[in-house]
């Protein structure tokens, strides 16, 4: 079992196998051009999966693929296989933006994926265009589609900003809603890489909107999920994801190894320690120790939620896969 410095149990690998992404997103990389990170930059499917089979045998046993956009790296369903052949039960879910699923969805399940998060922030083709600097939604909803069609579930991630989608998350949550997705509303995390347009909604706003047209009831708090949940009067469930509150850290099961080898223990903070040279070197013994130095080291909670909640990251969440 892995444990960190605080008595946190870490049961969840996130691996980004790209920071490539074919959108640009506001509050994201809009302002990173399109490019190709080298090869040899990046580790292999093959040496990947050896510190996945690390931390499953160390303990882990959810793990989420992630980017940038993972689907623009060719031939992920065979890591996907490689994890979901290696031990039964593994919980292997997959974070996209659904650009490339209508192509993909059949493979990807087919390799043993059950579960994706996909990010839609809006219903408008123009209010899309605009958060994503492309046209994007029309095979952003046929991909969705086409994940449900062969079976995979699904949950829809929405960021909220001021101005740009704010109007829209009654309908947002309507259409999931109405396919039985759960969704969620991540409160916008600062950062240096957006525009000066992205402004989120904090969860009080958000949850003001929804009272416009729905009743719902603030329910317990799960295990260590991220999400604050609340029910509707009909029983549907959505979720509230808030860095910028205290507690968001309390129960952080979560670890995250970026396609070049650092393993990063907290989404905000800089510290990280590569594993790369140990992977390459297929000194697992060593990957292992840097695994439990990470997590002896990971802290206690974020930046977001000190002082006045305006701290602003400078981690590439296009890196860490958010």
């Amino acid at each position: 079992m892995l444990v960190d410095g605080y008595g946190r149990k870490v049961d969840y690998l996130r691996v980004s196998v790209t920071e490539r992404c074919n959108f640009r997103c506001q509050y994201c990389m809009p302002e990173k051009p399109f490019s190709w990170v080298p090869k040899e930059n990046l580790l292999s499917y093959e040496e990947l999966f050896k510190f996945v089979k690390v931390s499953i045998d160390e303990g882990i046993s959810k793990v989420r693929i992630t980017g940038g956009e993972p689907l623009l790296r060719e031939g992920l369903e065979n890591f996907i296989k490689m994890i979901a052949d290696y031990k039964e039960g593994i919980d292997l879910a997959l974070t996209t933006n659904a650009y490339l699923l209508p192509a993909a969805a059949q493979k990807l399940a087919d390799a043993g994926l059950r579960r994706i998060n996909v990010s839609l922030d809006s219903l408008k083709d123009e209010v899309a265009a605009k958060i994503a600097q492309k046209d994007v939604l029309k095979t952003v909803l046929k991909g969705i589609q086409a994940a449900s069609d062969v079976g995979l579930k699904i949950k829809v991630n929405c960021v909220p900003m001021k101005g740009i989608n704010d109007g829209e998350l009654i309908d947002l949550l309507e259409y999931c809603k109405e396919r039985g997705y759960p969704i969620r509303f991540i409160e916008y995390m600062e950062n240096k890489h957006a525009t000066d347009i992205a402004k989120g909604l904090n969860s009080e706003t958000i949850q003001n909107i929804i009272k416009e047209k729905y009743n719902f009831k603030k329910l317990e708090r799960s295990g260590s999920s991220p999400s604050q949940d609340y029910q509707l009067d009909d029983g549907y469930i959505f979720g509230i994801i808030e860095p910028h509150k205290d507690d968001f850290c309390a129960t952080c099961n979560r670890i995250r190894l970026t396609a070049s080898g650092v393993l990063i223990p907290c989404l905000y903070f800089e510290d990280s320690q590569s594993i790369k040279e140990a992977i390459k070197a297929n000194d697992i013994d060593k990957a292992a120790l840097i695994l439990k130095d990470v997590l002896a080291n990971k802290p206690e909670k974020n930046k977001w939620s000190e002082e006045d909640g305006t701290e602003t990251s400078s981690r590439a969440f296009y890196e860490t896969g958010g």
